[in-house]
């Protein structure tokens, strides 16, 4: 049996989380096994290392340790969660993948998107997400909408970087969209959330109901 992957991607503030959860439900109430999961993170040790990445540890990391750490937690991942449901035939929902790493530690962090390809080969082999779904949104529109989300909560390292740092984000993932239309569907993620999910559910229909 071969599952289906689906990943979902964008900046902070566009409502990954509200909409991974309303894609959960659109497809088991269409009787598909669905497992949801998140990036970095997804497996009790992943989590440890999403843990290192995201949260201050009261000394500098670097953007190479960072993308380093990223791969370790994806590896982990792919080899405990992803790869098996895959293989059982279910339908694999992930929270940011590695179209995150060429946005954030590539065009954000500065590394070369030919040193993130060599580890996407390596931990990946040829595993690629078969639909990518990228909610967009102008980046003042998803920081204000994260703002309002966290209220006086803590930030983590990446949530409290500059705009600027989020403008090369965002470009980077609707390059990657442009380059592989194939593959990805841009959301709108301007509108309420029910005007989302309908974009997103036509997009699952084509793709999953075919």
């Amino acid at each position: 049996m071969t599952g289906f992957f689906i990943t979902v991607e964008g900046i902070e503030g566009v409502g990954k989380s509200t909409q991974v959860a309303a894609i959960r439900s659109w497809l088991e109430a269409r009787g598909k096994t669905v497992i949801v999961t998140r990036e970095p993170g997804g497996t009790p040790l992943a989590e440890k290392l999403r843990a290192l990445v995201l949260q201050p540890q009261g000394e500098s990391v670097g953007a190479a340790s960072e993308l380093l750490m990223m791969f370790a937690a994806r590896s982990v991942h792919l080899d405990n969660l992803i790869r098996p449901a895959l293989a059982r035939g279910a339908v694999v929902v992930c929270d940011r993948f590695t179209d995150a790493t060429y946005a954030y530690q590539g065009s954000g962090r500065g590394i070369s998107d030919a040193t993130i390809a060599e580890l996407e080969r390596l931990v990946q082999e040829t595993l690629r997400p078969d639909l990518t779904l990228l909610l967009d949104a102008p980046v003042e529109l998803g920081l204000a909408r994260a703002a309002e989300r966290q209220g006086t909560a803590c930030t983590d390292r990446f949530e409290s970087e500059r705009v600027e740092f989020f403008r090369r984000v965002r470009d980077k993932y609707l390059a990657r969209a442009r380059a592989e239309p194939e593959r990805f569907a841009v959301i709108d993620g301007t509108g309420t959330l029910s005007e989302v999910s309908r974009q997103i559910e036509r997009v699952l229909a084509r793709n999953i109901l075919k």
